[in-house]
C-alpha cells in the first residue's frame, strides 16, 4: 500500500479541492422546477428540517407552516408599507366547482396543492406552471357518505415524498418529482363504514398521521401513524371505546368506557369522536396532540343514556408519537350534545402567565370559547368566550363549563349558540408571537333544533336532515325559526387577557383561514370573494383583490429566489358553502399567487347568476307538508331551501329549469349528476315521495314568489 508523506497529502488535498472546484465551475446548473431539482430539495425535508421551521422558514413546509401550527411566517419583505403595492405574479386554474380548503406547501419554489376529490397538483411557483397532477379517482358514489363536502386541506412533504389522504379513505405516498405512487395504504377499519378522510397528513419522527371523518353517519374515530417511508402502520389509537363486552385496546379505552352508559349501546352508532383535522407536535416534550370530534349521535341522551363525559368526545389528547400511547387530555365540552368538535386548529405558544412563562397549547373550538391549556400536562388555564354563548356561563376553576339546562333540548326547540356549524370551524386560525394575539375566522350561523324522540341508528324517519344517505344525527331540524342572525367576523384575540384586541365584521359567515406575518400582516379571504390584508396590530384593512369566488381556505407565504409571495388557493363550498354563497362573481377554483410589484393579469371571472324563480311545474297543495320532510331528509344540505337563498357550489332548486322539476325522477334515479357526485334514490325514494318533494319544491317558490310580490306591491 503506498504510503505518502504529510506533506504529500496536503499537496493531494489540494489538488482534489481544485478539481472539485473546477468540475463545479463547469457542471451545468441543475434548471429550477426540474426533475432533479424536486428530487433534491424534497428529499432534504427531514425531522431536523421540519423541527427547524418554528424559528424560521423561507419556505411553507407543512399544512399548518411548523410544528405549533401558529401559521405566523418570519418573513416580513411584504409588510405594512409596502402590501398595497401587491400586484398578481400568476394565477392557477383548478378546474373545480366545489370547495377549496387546502393552504399550499412550498418548497424552494415548488407548491404543492390539492382541490376537491383530493386531486394533488404539482406548480412551479416561480412561474405557476403545472408540473403534474395527480388523481386518486376517488369514486364519485362516495360522495353521500361525506358530510361536508368533497374537499381536501392539503399534503405532507418528507424525504422526496408528497403524501396526500383521498376521501374513501386512503393514504398515498407519491413521488414528489414525477407524482407516480411510491405506496398506497387503505386506512379504513371497516370498509362498509361511512369514514372519509378531508384532512392534511402530518409527518412526525419520521412517521405520517392521519385521522378521519364520518360522525355523522355513525363511525368510531380513530387516529393512524404509518411508517414513512415504507408505509407500514406504526399504531392507532381510537378516541372513545368500543363494545365493552369486548377486550378494550388499552388502558385508557378502559378509562373511557368508564364515562360512558352501556344501556345506550353507543358502539352500535360507533361512538363518534373521529379526528378529521387538527395535529400539532412538541419534540421536546415528544408529545403529538390531535383534536377529538362530536359524538355519534349528536344527542348525547341516546348514545349515553345515563349522562357521563363521554371521553374523549371534544377533547385535546396528548399522544406519544413513538407508539400512540395516551399522555393526557383536556375535554372542551365534556358529554357533548351540540356537535361542539374540538377539531379546530391547535397552536403551541409560550405565553407569561400571571409572571410565568408557560408552555400553552390554545383553541378556539366551535363551542365558543377559547382555551388556554398547558401543555406539558393538560391542566385547564383559562378559558373565556370569543362570541355570544348560551349553552354555557362560563367555565368553573376546575375547567368545566357550567351548563344552562335549558340548552339540552329536553322539552322542544332550542337555538343554541353556536349552533352546530360552530363560533369557529375547521378554517384555521393563526397566532402571531409579534403581536401576543391569536387571529379567529369567527361566525354565527343560526339553526335550531330538537330532541328527536323516534331516533333509530340507521333509520331514515323523517325529520332528520339527511337521514336517507345515513347521517345520524339524534335531533331533528325544528320549524321554529332562529332568533339570532348569522354573522361573520375576523377576531384578534389576547390569549392572556382573554379578551378581543379588535374585530373586523363580514357580510356573512363561513370566511378563509387565517395568515400572519412578521411584516405586520393578516391576511384572509372572505365569503364574498376578496383576499385581503390586515394591520395584525389593529385591523386596519390595508390591501385586497378579489378572487371571483368565495374564499375558504387559508394563505401561505414563501420566499423565492429572494422575493416573498402569497398564494391563496380560492374556491366556494363545504358544508355552509354547498347551498348558500355571498360573492357576486362565479369561477372556477383557482391558486393566485402574489408578490410586490406583480404585473399579472386577473383571469376573467362571470357575474352570479341565481337564475329565475321556478314556476308552472304542477302539483298537489296536499303534498307540500310531507314533500318537506322528504326534501329534508334528503336534499336540504346540498341544495338549500327551494328559493329562500339563490345557491351556493350547489344549484338551489329554485332556481333550475322548470323541466328539472317537472322530470325529478329523471334526475334523482340514476340521474346524468352521478358523476358529479349526486346519490342515487333508487329504491330509498319512491316515485310518489319524489312528486311530494316535486310539490314541496314548487309550492315554496310559489310561496317566496308571493312574498316578494306583496312587498313589491307594498314598497
Amino acid at each position: 500500500m503506498l504510503r505518502l508523506s504529510p506533506l504529500s497529502r496536503i499537496l493531494a488535498g489540494l489538488i482534489v479541492l481544485a478539481m472539485i472546484s473546477c468540475n463545479t465551475e463547469t457542471a451545468p446548473a441543475v434548471e429550477k422546477g426540474s426533475a432533479e431539482h424536486i428530487k433534491a430539495v424534497t428529499e432534504a425535508i427531514d425531522d431536523a428540517t421540519l423541527a427547524g421551521a418554528k424559528e424560521g422558514s423561507k419556505d411553507w413546509l407543512s399544512y399548518g407552516l411548523n410544528y405549533s401550527e401558529n401559521r405566523f411566517s418570519q418573513l416580513d419583505q411584504i409588510n405594512t408599507e409596502n402590501v398595497k403595492e401587491l400586484g398578481l405574479a400568476w394565477s392557477y386554474d383548478l378546474k373545480s366547482v366545489r370547495g377549496v380548503e387546502a393552504t399550499p406547501v412550498v418548497i424552494d419554489g415548488i407548491m404543492y396543492v390539492t382541490g376537491p376529490w383530493s386531486i394533488v397538483y404539482a406548480i412551479n411557483a416561480r412561474t405557476g406552471e403545472e408540473l403534474w397532477t395527480y388523481d386518486p379517482a376517488v369514486p364519485k358514489s362516495y360522495a353521500e357518505k361525506a358530510c361536508c363536502d368533497v374537499v381536501n386541506r392539503g399534503v405532507a412533504v418528507y424525504k422526496g415524498h408528497v403524501y396526500v389522504a383521498s376521501l374513501d379513505g386512503r393514504l398515498i405516498a407519491l413521488d414528489a418529482a414525477s407524482g407516480k405512487v411510491a405506496w398506497e395504504k387503505n386506512t379504513l377499519i371497516d370498509p362498509d363504514k361511512p369514514y372519509t378522510i378531508t384532512g392534511a397528513p402530518r409527518v412526525f419522527k419520521g412517521k405520517v398521521i392521519i385521522g378521519n371523518g364520518g360522525a355523522e353517519y355513525g363511525v368510531r374515530g380513530y387516529i393512524t401513524a404509518y411508517d414513512a417511508l415504507s408505509g407500514e402502520q406504526a399504531w392507532r389509537f381510537f378516541s372513545v371505546p368500543g363494545n365493552p363486552e369486548e377486550e378494550f385496546e388499552n388502558d385508557a379505552m378502559k378509562m373511557a368506557a368508564e364515562t360512558w352508559d352501556p344501556a345506550g349501546k353507543y358502539w352500535e352508532a360507533g361512538g363518534g369522536g373521529t379526528m378529521w383535522d387538527a395535529m400539532a407536535f412538541d419534540p421536546e416534550l415528544n408529545l403529538m396532540y390531535v383534536g377529538v370530534g362530536n359524538g355519534s349521535p349528536w344527542n348525547r341522551r341516546l348514545r349515553s343514556p345515563g349522562g357521563g363525559d363521554n371521553l374523549f368526545l371534544s377533547s385535546i389528547v396528548a399522544l406519544n408519537p413513538d407508539n400512540g400511547e395516551y399522555a393526557w387530555h383536556y375535554q372542551t365540552t365534556p358529554g357533548d350534545h351540540w356537535d361542539y368538535t374540538a377539531t379546530q386548529t391547535l397552536i403551541l405558544a409560550e405565553l407569561e402567565i400571571e409572571g410565568q412563562e408557560r408552555k400553552v397549547i390554545m383553541q378556539a373550538p366551535k363551542n365558543g370559547f377559547y382555551f388556554v391549556i398547558d401543555r406539558t400536562n393538560g391542566d385547564f388555564i383559562s378559558a373565556e368566550n370569543f362570541v355570544d354563548v348560551n349553552w354555557a356561563s362560563g367555565y368553573d376553576e376546575n375547567g368545566r363549563p357550567m351548563e344552562i339546562s335549558e340548552a339540552e333540548y329536553k322539552d322542544g326547540a332550542y337555538e343554541a349558540i353556536p349552533g352546530p356549524y360552530g363560533a369557529h370551524n375547521w378554517h384555521p386560525m393563526a397566532y402571531s408571537p409579534q403581536t401576543g394575539l391569536a387571529y379567529i375566522p369567527a361566525q354565527g350561523v343560526p339553526i335550531v333544533i330538537e330532541d328527536n324522540k323516534n331516533w333509530v341508528y340507521n333509520s331514515n324517519a323523517g325529520g332528520g336532515p339527511h337521514n336517507n344517505l345515513g347521517w345520524n344525527l339524534g335531533v331533528l331540524v325544528s320549524a321554529v325559526p332562529p332568533q339570532s342572525a348569522p354573522f361573520g367576523h375576523l377576531v384578534a384575540w389576547d390569549p392572556v387577557k382573554q379578551e378581543a384586541a379588535w374585530r373586523v365584521e363580514h357580510i356573512s359567515p363561513w370566511n378563509g383561514g387565517v395568515l400572519t406575518t412578521a411584516g405586520g400582516l393578516v391576511f384572509q379571504g372572505t365569503a364574498d370573494g376578496r383576499f385581503v390584508a390586515y394591520n395584525a396590530a389593529n385591523g386596519e384593512k390595508l390591501w385586497e383583490s378579489p378572487t371571483g369566488t368565495g374564499v375558504i381556505a387559508a394563505a401561505s407565504t414563501f420566499e423565492i429566489d429572494g422575493t416573498q409571495y402569497v398564494s391563496i388557493a380560492a374556491g366556494w363550498g363545504g358544508v355552509y358553502g354547498l347551498s348558500a354563497g355571498h360573492a357576486e362573481t362565479a369561477t372556477s377554483g383557482k391558486v393566485y399567487t402574489f408578490k410586490v410589484g406583480g404585473t399579472g393579469e386577473m383571469p376573467e371571472v362571470a357575474p352570479f347568476e341565481p337564475g329565475t324563480l321556478i314556476a308552472g311545474v304542477e302539483y298537489n297543495p296536499d303534498d307540500v307538508a310531507m314533500g318537506a320532510k322528504l326534501y329534508i331528509n334528503n336534499c336540504v344540505f346540498c341544495h338549500g331551501v327551494p328559493a329562500v337563498a339563490n345557491g351556493g357550489a350547489i344549484k338551489n332548486l329554485g332556481y333550475v329549469d322548470p323541466s328539472i322539476i317537472a322530470n325529478l325522477e329523471e334526475q334523482v334515479f340514476a340521474g346524468p349528476y352521478q358523476g358529479m357526485g349526486m346519490p342515487d334514490f333508487t329504491g330509498r325514494l319512491s316515485e310518489d315521495e319524489v312528486t311530494k318533494i316535486k310539490a314541496f319544491i314548487q309550492g315554496t317558490a310559489d310561496m317566496v314568489r308571493a312574498q316578494m310580490e306583496a312587498a313589491a306591491g307594498g314598497g
